[in-house]
C-alpha cells in the first residue's frame, strides 16, 4: 500500500466519522446544527471563495458555526502569511473535535498564522476585531426573526468596510417547510425570509448555486459598504413598532 492509498483511506474515514457525528448532533437537535451532514467539497469551495478573490495578503477571517471542520480544514491551507482565522462553535463536542483539527493540521504548527476556537455564540463573541471575510455555517432558517435580525447585525459589524460575508441555505427547504411544517413554523420561516431579503436588499448579494453537495445549496455573499450605511430594518421589526 503506497502512501497516496493511505492518505485517501484517511480522509475517506475522517470524512465518515464526520458524518456520522453530524447524524448524532442533528438527532440531538437539528435546530442549532442546522445540517445532517458535513459541507462537501464543492460547497467548502464556494464557501471560501472571497479567500481566493484577495488572495496574497493578510487576512482576518471569522468563520460561525463550524461543526466539525469541513469548512475549516479548507480555509486553513488558503490563508496567507500573517492571516488570522477564528472559528466559533458553540456544540462543545464539536469544538473538541476543531481543536483537535487545528493541532494536528500540517499548516498550522510552525507558521505565521494564527488560528483559534472559540466555544460560544457568535452574538457573545468578546472581541474588538474587524474581520475581511466572514464564513457563516449558522443555520439561520431554523431561528426566530429576531434571532436572525440580530445575527446578521452582528456580522455586518465585524465586517470591516468592504468586507464580504458568504452565508448558505439549502435548495427547497422552503417548499418543503411550507407543505410540512405547521402554520406557526410556517409563518416564522417566511418572517424568516422577509428578514434575509432586507439584509440582500441592503448589502446586495452575488449568488452561486452548488448542485454537486447533498442537497444542493445556494450561496449569497453580501458585503458590507466601505461607507457605513444604517443598519436596515425588517417589516417584521417595523411591525412591532
Amino acid at each position: 500500500m503506497n502512501d497516496w492509498t493511505i492518505s485517501r483511506d484517511r480522509v475517506l474515514a475522517q470524512r465518515r466519522a464526520e458524518g456520522w457525528m453530524f447524524l448524532i448532533e442533528a438527532a440531538r437537535d437539528l435546530r442549532t446544527t442546522g445540517a445532517i451532514a458535513p459541507s462537501g467539497r464543492a460547497l467548502c469551495r464556494a464557501r471560501t471563495d472571497p479567500l481566493r478573490n484577495v488572495a496574497g495578503r493578510p487576512l482576518t477571517v471569522l468563520e460561525v458555526g463550524s461543526g466539525t471542520g469541513a469548512v475549516t480544514r479548507a480555509l486553513i491551507p488558503q490563508l496567507s502569511r500573517g492571516s488570522r482565522l477564528d472559528a466559533v462553535e458553540a456544540n462543545p463536542r464539536f469544538v473538541a473535535r476543531l481543536r483537535d483539527l487545528v493541532s494536528s493540521h500540517p499548516h498550522v504548527p510552525g507558521t505565521p498564522r494564527h488560528v483559534e476556537v472559540h466555544q460560544t455564540y457568535v452574538e457573545r463573541l468578546d472581541t474588538d476585531q474587524r474581520y475581511d471575510v466572514i464564513i457563516s455555517g449558522t443555520p439561520l432558517t431554523n431561528f426566530t426573526p429576531v434571532q436572525v435580525d440580530r445575527i446578521m447585525a452582528r456580522y455586518m459589524e465585524l465586517l470591516h468596510p468592504g468586507g464580504t460575508l458568504t452565508y448558505f441555505a439549502y435548495l427547497g427547504t422552503r417548499a418543503i417547510r411550507t407543505l410540512t411544517a405547521s402554520r406557526a413554523e410556517a409563518r416564522r420561516h417566511t418572517a424568516v425570509e422577509v428578514v434575509m431579503s432586507t439584509y440582500r436588499r441592503a448589502y446586495g448579494t452575488g449568488r452561486w448555486t452548488v448542485w454537486a453537495n447533498v442537497p444542493p445549496a445556494h450561496v449569497r455573499y453580501p458585503r458590507r459598504p466601505l461607507v457605513t450605511a444604517d443598519r436596515p430594518k425588517s417589516r417584521s421589526a417595523e411591525a412591532k413598532r
